[in-house]
């Protein structure tokens, strides 16, 4: 057993509620606690919300900023894996949503059969997405760059922050938010993305086609660096020959850091309302 008590307190909390569950799924660089707002907001229209860690993650910013070895040496699988045991522990099926690498895990978990509806925001890209922008490469970049980052783990300075996360909001706000979410990063999950069309076993294959996915529908920031609009539309046209429903939408003026930004709250109500179409959940 991965899961830690705070997992598992969330986990026993939302099955003793007895109200519709909502797993949410964190990116690289960022750790659980950037969900928080998002659970409030589902949590007062009548969800049970659950926010796993990766595997090791610290409890709060400053631990792991001053530890950065605790982020090393955590793949796609391994993460999928441990939101699965998460999952596995709820009584009844949720729903998920995940940003970033947790918008792909998030496909994962969904094509696995885990997801009663799900919501991939910004997500990383699969196995059998083509498109490579240049964007994408240059935010990559300061690990992929280096070989020797495979196994380590990466702080974003500023400049690559303001660039892949925070380029659609003024500089006083980059600056505020990179004080307090980024952390360092694991470099796996970016190699296994960036050479997952040569890898016919890697980490990143989603099942798109899996007859229990469940309606899905992808959010896509208009000026996402990390995750164009060309990224998160080819993962669309994948998904979308799935039987079920399978949305996306692009949000006007929003980069990749659209969950976590000031404008948090419009995204977050998009995917609530998704969430409650197709859930037995409550009215937002």
């Amino acid at each position: 057993m991965t899961l830690t008590p705070r997992e598992l307190s969330e986990i026993d909390d939302a099955n003793a509620s007895g109200r519709q569950p909502v797993v949410f799924v964190h990116g690289l660089w960022l750790l659980a606690s950037s969900w928080d707002p998002w659970r409030r907001l589902f949590d007062a229209a009548g969800f049970a919300t659950v926010a796993p860690g990766w595997p090791d993650d610290p409890a709060g910013l400053a631990e792991g900023r001053a530890h950065p070895e605790v982020f090393a040496g955590k793949s796609v699988g391994a993460v999928t894996d441990h939101y699965a045991e998460a999952i596995g522990r709820l009584h009844r099926k949720p729903a998920i949503v995940g940003h970033s690498f947790g918008g792909l895990i998030t496909q994962r978990l969904a094509g696995r059969g885990l997801a009663v509806c799900s919501v991939p925001i910004d997500p990383g890209p699969f196995r059998g997405v083509l498109p490579l922008p240049f964007s994408s490469l240059k935010a990559a970049w300061p690990v992929i760059g280096n070989p020797a980052n495979r196994r380590r783990s990466v702080m974003l300075t500023f400049e690559q922050f303001r660039f892949g996360f925070a380029n659609a909001v003024s500089e006083r706000e980059a600056r505020a938010l990179y004080d307090t979410f980024p952390v360092p990063g694991s470099g796996i999950p970016l190699f296994q993305a960036a050479f997952a069309n040569l890898n016919p076993r890697s980490e990143t294959k989603v099942i798109t086609k899996g007859p229990d996915r469940g309606p899905m529908k992808l959010l896509s920031g208009e000026q996402d660096n990390i995750v164009p609009w060309a990224i998160a539309n080819a993962s669309y046209r994948k998904q979308s020959r799935n039987t079920d429903i399978t949305e996306i939408q692009e949000v006007p003026g929003r980069g990749h850091s659209l969950v976590f930004d000031s404008g948090w709250e419009d995204v977050a109500t998009l995917a609530a309302d998704f969430v409650r179409r197709h859930t037995s959940g409550p009215e937002v």
